[in-house]
């Protein structure tokens, strides 16, 4: 995890050094401050600007949490826990884990726009900052939080000469020419309370207007409001009268797709505003040339992101626009447009998840994750339309699962499934069948077998009632998953061999269709059938290239590895080990990534470096945390682990061992990645790893019978686990 994930900052900053100052003496002292003022006024840049230059303060980093377009007061500790880069598996609260991840750490969370969940994000903030020593928080809002400790600075508007500088330094950037009339120039930073947002949008139309020619129109905007009486307007007001002026200048078509565009929860895309903006007043073809034209007046802003370009509206300005749409009496269509659009992208990547572009699905997914959030509230808002929701959250288990972002989904379909539905039986029975299985996949990884069982049995039971093959596939599918985590191998084996063969009886081919192929490989090699593991696996490896998909090819080439290793070919299994952790942690598949860095570490060992297979060992073990009950408690899988301690604890000794053991389980996940993928320069290591190499799983060269358990497998107890 990077130190910090403050964005870049888009234009120069101006001013505020006084403030800067007062920030980081307030941050030396109180391990809460809360930086409020009015819309506009430059809070969240001021606390960014102050944390960026506080770095060096936290040994842990500086991280940012954005909540400004989360609606659901349940995914406050969500939000946090991402923004720290926290993947956790388990059945475990949000907040449990947070208060683990933090105790021992030095860290500054910045918080920003949390005003309308105030009270979740108190609540979890005051126990956060009591259970963690080494915590500070710089939140950023329109109100105090009111917790005991809080200190708060209110950001008071630009100071004359700020004021100007940025008016005219932004106008400037927007194409306007240099020179003005000063005095028009300083009136215009008086009448505009010198408020950061009032003074950018002004700027944003000097490139059309002269400084004189602004100024009259605002005055005259002003003087409607105070009706010609001297004295100053409340500075909320200022904004919301800069923000209208800016308004009336605008033309129909932009300001209503101004309106349009304020149900968008996040960044947006422009063929997402082409579908939901365009129709009566905005032909979709007209979409393009008018979202520049808000562009290049300050009301959008433009960012990159993995997945692409994206635009963002101020959430300001974006309430202004909510206002609009509200009293066009079109919000709810809007709303309507908006959730079909990401269903729609929601399916386009369920798809697409199954083809060369997953990684480029698991990036726009990341992405969207504000707006389909949107989309699920609105589903989940009336029992009618909780079908769509059930819908929604079990198309998204390729990120649920596949992503590491199991609790969330764990959320959203526990909701979803509770929602009732007024929506005809059959076509309200497809989704929650859909979602069902999904949840008892999420409750399996998350190591909670009594829901999984729950879900998955009624799954099963109502698609053979509806005659649902699909779904009863799929249920029967996961239930041989559970079979294989809980060393029922026998079990396992009938239940997901049964399932494959309904998939291909019903046509279905896709990554969780090959994942039982790799799941019944899994089985067949702990049974000691290697060669059934390897020609399921070399099938499915053939598939994923065909396809281009790459989740599922990383757990077929853990298998793949399992077997060059027992088969005395360490090499070919630090190869295909290597490729497996790429792709794991490049998709934040934290069960994939600990299995792999797990055998990676019996791999070091056989090679002859007991230190670093113990690092390895010990690297595990904090992010088993995070997925759950180590090894899943099974035998067979514990089995590599148990052998790793065994011959380096034999090799090092207690002492040794367990210092590199300690030494490894304070690495970061990607600290441990970096280690894992390490090159091996040492050539007297490299020799061990030859035709001639020990075979960890078994005690002689000679092929072992599916009846029989091979020596020092993991089928096989003996040996202390580490950890």
């Amino acid at each position: 995890m990077r130190r910090s994930n403050l964005p870049a900052e888009p234009n120069r900053f101006v001013g505020r050094a006084a403030e800067q100052d007062q920030l980081a003496r307030m941050l030396a002292e109180f391990r809460l401050v809360t930086v409020v003022g009015v819309g506009g006024v430059g809070k969240t840049r001021l606390a960014l600007r102050a944390a960026s230059a506080l770095q060096k303060r936290y040994v842990d980093g500086v991280r940012l949490v954005e909540l400004s377009a989360l609606r659901d007061p349940g995914l406050v500790a969500h939000a946090l826990m991402e923004a720290l880069g926290l993947t956790d598996h388990t059945v475990r609260g949000p907040r449990e884990v947070l208060l683990e991840h933090l105790a021992e750490l030095r860290l500054l969370l910045v918080v920003d726009g949390f005003e309308h969940l105030v009270e979740e994000c108190a609540g979890l903030l005051r126990e956060l900052l009591a259970g963690c020593p080494g915590l500070t928080v710089l939140a950023a809002g329109r109100r105090p939080l009111r917790v005991d400790g809080e200190a708060v600075c209110t950001l008071a508007p630009m100071g004359a000469a700020d004021a100007r500088e940025l008016l005219t330094g932004r106008a400037v950037e927007a194409g306007a020419p240099p020179a003005g009339d000063a005095q028009a120039l300083r009136e215009l930073c008086r009448r505009l309370d010198g408020i950061p947002l009032a003074l950018e949008l002004a700027a944003a139309r000097l490139p059309l207007l002269t400084p004189e020619q602004l100024l009259r129109r605002l005055e005259d905007r002003f003087r409607l409001l105070d009706g010609g009486r001297r004295g100053a307007l409340p500075r909320h007001q200022t904004l919301r009268t800069a923000i209208g002026w800016s308004h009336e200048l605008c033309t129909p078509e932009e300001r209503l797709l101004w309106a349009r565009l304020s149900v968008f929860a996040g960044p947006f895309d422009l063929e997402a505003v082409e579908y939901v903006c365009g129709g009566p007043g905005l032909p979709a073809d007209r979409v393009l040339d008018v979202l520049g034209e808000l562009l290049a007046q300050s009301l959008v802003s433009r960012e990159d992101t993995a997945a692409g370009p994206r635009f963002r509206m101020l959430g300001t300005v974006g309430a202004y626009g909510a206002e609009w749409l509200a009293a066009l009496d079109d919000t709810e269509r809007m709303r309507r447009r908006h959730r079909d659009w990401y269903m729609g992208l929601a399916t386009w990547c369920e798809l697409e998840w199954f083809s060369p572009r997953q990684a480029e699905v698991a990036a726009v997914t990341d992405v969207a994750l504000p707006n389909l959030r949107a989309a699920l509230e609105l589903c989940l808002e009336s029992p009618e339309d909780s079908m769509l929701g059930q819908h929604l959250a079990g198309t998204l288990w390729f990120y649920w699962a596949g992503c590491g972002r199991l609790s969330e989904g764990r959320h959203w379909l526990d909701r979803a499934l509770g929602a009732s539905s007024h929506q005809p039986v059959a076509l309200h029975e497809e989704a929650r069948l859909k979602a069902l299985w999904v949840l008892g996949y999420v409750a399996i990884l998350q190591g909670d077998p009594t829901a999984a069982v729950a879900a998955l049995h009624e799954c099963r039971e109502r698609a053979r009632i509806t005659g649902n093959a699909v779904a009863e596939a799929y249920a029967t599918h996961r239930m041989g998953c559970m079979a294989l985590l809980s060393d029922d191998l026998p079990r396992a084996e009938e239940l997901i061999g049964r399932a494959l063969d309904a998939y291909r009886e019903i046509g279905e081919l896709n990554s969780n269709v090959l994942m039982g192929q790799v799941e019944l490989a899994m089985a067949r090699a702990f049974r000691g059938d290697l060669e059934g593991a390897v020609a399921l696996c070399a099938e499915v490896r053939e598939v994923c290239e065909e396809r281009g998909e790459r989740w599922t090819r990383a757990y077929a080439l853990y298998v793949l590895a399992y077997a060059a290793l027992t088969d005395g070919d360490p090499l070919s299994a630090r190869e295909l080990l290597t490729e497996c952790v790429t792709i794991n942690h490049a998709f934040h598949d934290l069960v994939g990534l600990v299995l792999a860095i797990e055998l990676l570490a019996l791999v070091t060992a056989v090679e002859g470096d007991p230190a670093e297979a113990a690092l390895l060992q010990g690297a595990a073990m904090p992010v088993w945390q995070s997925v759950g009950l180590p090894l899943f408690g099974s035998a067979h899988f514990n089995g590599a682990r148990a052998l790793c301690a065994r011959q380096a604890g034999e090799l090092l000794g207690e002492e040794a061992y367990a210092a590199w053991y300690d030494e490894g389980e304070r690495l970061s996940v990607d600290a441990a990645v970096d280690r894992a993928l390490a090159e091996r320069r040492d050539t007297a290591v490299r020799g061990l790893a030859g035709p001639r190499a020990p075979r960890p799983f078994r005690t002689g060269r000679a092929p072992v019978p599916d009846t029989r358990k091979p020596a020092g497998s993991p089928t096989v107890s003996g040996g202390e686990a580490a950890g």
